[in-house]
């Protein structure tokens, strides 16, 4: 009994900490930093996601009334000119708004400090890139979630089961292989249609990471299931999907994700 827990224990740990490295690294994630200014030491958070329903808050907490800030952006991959916003003081914030684009819609954009004849840019020389989506109902969000984590974490318990000689890891095989299938291809095609309007982006239809590496992990447990017919472990099968879910669920989420192409729009 103490070992089975601790086996799930372990299993519950990997998972997690997977689950964290993929959500911080993501491109959506805010990015988060610390800059030496007038002075002072800003540290600021920069959002890359925000929902359609309106435009995009950007915040510097900084308390030097002398400091005044600027705000430039453009859309994504077009050639449009840079548009600049100045930042207005609220307090000990500067504030300015990037304007609403349409789902998978992308800006670029930089946020500047100014003080007398110094100026930095809070990313360095990079832009930092947005993407807007269509709000998602959060029931529907908060399953698809729960579902893939526990794919994930039975996933991670039938690799540890295969390396052990006496363990059966069929049956965790299963419910692996339905958990992925109810969470990357049932619900995540309804979260998808919901925030970009399209079911499916990945293979063969286009190059959305998030959806190709969930139809990888799917292959890897159907043919671990395949391998496992007629009661055999498969047990080089079943470790090889699971070292292959954790592998491929570390790439950082919604990389190479939806994309509006603007020229596509006409605007």
């Amino acid at each position: 009994m103490k070992r089975g827990f601790f086996l799930w224990f372990l299993a519950f740990v990997i998972t997690l900490a997977s689950a964290v490295y993929q959500r911080l690294t993501g491109p959506t994630y805010p990015l988060r930093g610390k800059v030496e200014f007038s002075g002072q030491e800003v540290r600021f958070r920069l959002p890359r996601s925000q929902e359609t329903t309106s435009d995009c808050l950007i915040a510097i907490q900084i308390r030097d009334p002398q400091v005044v800030g600027r705000l430039l952006y453009q859309r994504f991959k077009t050639d449009d000119p840079w548009t600049e916003v100045l930042l207005i003081r609220e307090g000990d914030r500067l504030v300015g708004n990037l304007p609403r684009q349409p789902a998978a819609g992308k800006l670029a954009y930089r946020v500047f400090l100014t003080s007398g004849d110094k100026d930095v840019s809070l990313s360095g020389k990079d832009p930092v890139i947005i993407r807007f989506k269509d709000p998602v109902p959060l029931p529907i969000l908060l399953c698809h979630v729960v579902v893939m984590f526990a794919a994930m974490l039975f996933s991670t318990r039938a690799g540890i089961a295969a390396l052990d000689k006496k363990g059966q890891p069929r049956r965790l095989v299963i419910w692996t292989a339905a958990l992925l299938f109810v969470g990357g291809f049932i619900l995540g095609p309804l979260v998808q249609k919901y925030a970009f309007g399209s079911w499916w982006t990945g293979f063969p239809f286009g190059f959305d990471l998030t959806d190709n590496k969930t139809l990888v992990a799917m292959i890897g447990w159907l043919a671990a299931l395949a391998a496992g017919r007629s009661g055999r472990p498969a047990r080089a099968w079943v470790l090889g999907a699971s070292i292959l879910t954790l592998v491929i669920f570390l790439i950082p989420h919604s990389l190479l994700g939806s994309e509006l192409k603007y020229t596509d729009t006409g605007s």
